[in-house]
């Protein structure tokens, strides 16, 4: 709620009714600015959202166009650019899925590598022990998760019963909570006789990707 100067009476966040004369001119300034600012925000909140669903809903058309097109039909899960004719407009979309890992699965599947280790570390696969060890190095208590799941590389390398059960665990324990999409917008303008690509807007949608 806000209130003007030809409210009386003004009530604070305690719900306490205070009268006009006690209003600093400080506060009636805080109070119509606030005001003027929220309004301009919510119009601008509403008309962003009206055209990321647009943005949205073109990119998935210009995808399903082009796959069609080419005879394919792979859905749109992955990061790709389309441009207009002269390729002076440029539209990237790229996906950011967050991996987590759930804790007590990594932890058994960590086990299972352990032991895959200690009946193999003579073996045939010596080089796996340093490839495991460092996928599971933590840095401030945290994995890395690209270096434990470079480790699903190895799934048709290593044949040994334990090495697999310690990738399937790994698979398994693998959780997506948060998915990113980002539109990228760029124009090419000129910069003396050198054309460059600009950008001109990125927008984020915390949604399932395109």
């Amino acid at each position: 709620m806000t209130h003007t100067t030809k409210d009386s009476m003004w009530k604070d966040e305690t719900g306490m009714q205070i009268p006009i004369s006690r209003i600093t001119k400080l506060e009636r300034t805080m109070e119509s600015k606030s005001s003027t600012i929220l309004k301009k925000a919510t119009s601008l909140n509403k008309q962003l959202s009206e055209f990321k669903l647009e943005l949205k809903k073109n990119c998935t058309e210009i995808y399903a166009a082009a796959m069609s097109e080419n005879g394919a039909k792979t859905d749109a899960k992955g990061n790709y650019t389309w441009f207009n004719f002269d390729r002076s407009i440029k539209i990237e979309v790229s996906i950011s899925d967050k991996i987590e890992f759930d804790d007590l699965t990594i932890k058994a599947s960590k086990e299972k590598f352990d032991e895959f280790l200690d009946e193999n570390i003579q073996g045939k696969v010596d080089f796996a022990k340093e490839i495991v060890t460092d996928a599971f190095t933590t840095s401030r208590g945290k994995l890395d998760t690209k270096r434990v799941m470079s480790l699903l590389k190895y799934r048709t390398k290593v044949k040994d019963a334990k090495f697999q059960e310690a990738l399937t665990l790994l698979e398994q324990s693998i959780r997506r909570p948060d998915s990113k999409t980002y539109f990228r917008i760029w124009q090419k303008t000129e910069t003396g006789n050198i054309k460059i690509l600009t950008l001109i807007l990125v927008l984020l949608i915390n949604a399932a990707p395109v």
